[in-house]
């Protein structure tokens, strides 16, 4: 009889970035619940350890380390660390993004532009390239990439947020076929819309509430929660033969 596909992280080390509250948090938990070490990450060490305390507190194995992914020092600091202390890495979220700019898509700023591609492109990307390196080393592992469902239909007033996450997911996709070989899988998982503070202006401002879920079959926003376990799938053995695909968890928005 085949062995059924385990979600047990048991002896895995995971890094999340952007783990100090929403939808990053809650993934940290989960991984750590199912037995990973998790590596909370986030900007804030402060935040980062409170996390890390809940997890601890919970039974789970975690650590704290500041990482702004904007910043190419820190990215390759992280790593540094975790290569003396852990010498492998098995799982890596890349959770943490930038929005800074709601408005028309004629009036984005230079300042405006360039911290959105910093964070939501190239902090994704170099975080992928040290990841995989790290993850072949000692046979492969998964990469899961938070992308948006912006990044398939680009929200209203949203504009370059929305161009950065469909670079996340054409992203995703070339480190799949890439990086395949030395057993290395990306995904990208695409939340819809979610009650976290990253979506405050949309969540709590009626009108657009009510806009928006005029699109949501479900008729109702996501909490961040929902959106862990299906990264605890691409992150765990289940997935074993998924690599580049794109998940969608947005309560049948993309369906319409």
């Amino acid at each position: 009889m085949t062995t059924p596909p385990s979600f047990d992280l048991s002896g895995k080390i995971a890094i999340v970035t952007g783990a100090s509250r929403g939808i990053g948090a809650d993934i940290a938990k989960l991984l750590a619940a199912q037995g990973a070490h998790t590596i909370v990450s986030s900007r804030k060490q402060a935040d980062c350890q409170t996390v890390v305390d809940e997890i601890v507190a919970a039974g789970g194995s975690a650590e704290a380390i500041a990482c702004h992914i904007g910043e190419l020092e820190q990215i390759e600091a992280l790593f540094a660390h975790v290569a003396q202390k852990h010498g492998r890495l098995d799982i890596l979220v890349n959770n943490a993004a930038t929005n800074p700019f709601f408005g028309h898509i004629l009036d984005t700023e230079p300042s405006v532009f360039q911290k959105t591609v910093d964070v939501n492109i190239r902090g994704y990307f170099y975080m992928s390239t040290h990841g995989a390196r790290l993850m072949a080393k000692n046979g492969g592992g998964s990469i899961i990439n938070v992308a948006s469902v912006n990044g398939v239909v680009p929200g209203f007033q949203q504009g370059i947020y929305s161009i950065t996450k469909a670079a996340v997911i054409s992203m995703t996709k070339a480190f799949a076929v890439e990086c395949a070989e030395s057993g290395v899988r990306c995904n990208a998982l695409l939340p819809g819309l979610t009650d976290t503070k990253f979506a405050s202006v949309l969540v709590n401002t009626p009108a657009i509430l009510k806009q928006a879920l005029a699109h949501v079959p479900m008729r109702r926003v996501a909490q961040p929660s929902e959106m862990a376990g299906a990264v605890l799938y691409l992150a765990s053995d289940a997935a074993s033969y998924t690599t580049g695909a794109v998940l969608n968890v947005d309560g049948g928005y993309l369906c319409i």
